[in-house]
């Protein structure tokens, strides 16, 4: 599990990500189901609020990815974290199903593990600005994916609605 208080090896670069740790934290395990070990935070939360808390969740998402690519983080590392952001924007933005699968799948905690693997491997390739293009085209593409995906859910809630009055 992620907490604010984890941190890295210590190196200069790892004090740049603390804020990391601290938005993952939030977005996925800020609060406890009270008598149980379960956690979750704002991330499945912001799912409950149809379109505009899974554009937010992305956002916060992207945003993550982006800063540990600028960080240092390898291109497989970068598409790996984008197959979590993927899967937790396509299939949490399905009613119901997708609101039970975002309180489980916690992409950002995933991702940041990923991150603290790869720095504790010795893989750090120190920045990763040459990659930073293929991210934003990556998140963009998911983006658009997630808002034809919710424009499909939006047109079909709309024909079951109309087709009861």
């Amino acid at each position: 599990m992620v907490t604010p208080n984890t941190h890295y090896t210590r190196t200069p670069q790892s004090e740049k990500l603390k804020w990391v740790d601290h938005i993952t934290y939030l977005m996925d395990n800020q609060f406890r189901l009270p008598g149980t070990n379960f956690r979750f935070g704002l991330d499945p939360l912001l799912g409950l609020v149809p379109f505009v808390g899974d554009l937010a969740s992305f956002g916060v998402s992207a945003a993550l990815v982006m800063t540990m690519a600028r960080h240092g983080a390898s291109g497989k590392l970068i598409v790996l974290m984008m197959i979590n952001i993927a899967l937790d924007v396509v299939l949490g933005s399905i009613p119901l199903i997708g609101n039970i699968f975002d309180f489980a799948f916690k992409a950002n905690e995933r991702n940041v593990r990923l991150l603290r693997r790869h720095y504790e491997e010795g893989r750090y390739q120190g920045s990763g600005k040459n990659i930073i293009a293929g991210v934003l085209i990556g998140l963009v593409l998911i983006l658009v994916l997630l808002v034809w995906v919710l424009w499909q859910l939006a047109e079909w809630l709309w024909n079951v609605a109309a087709s009861y009055f």
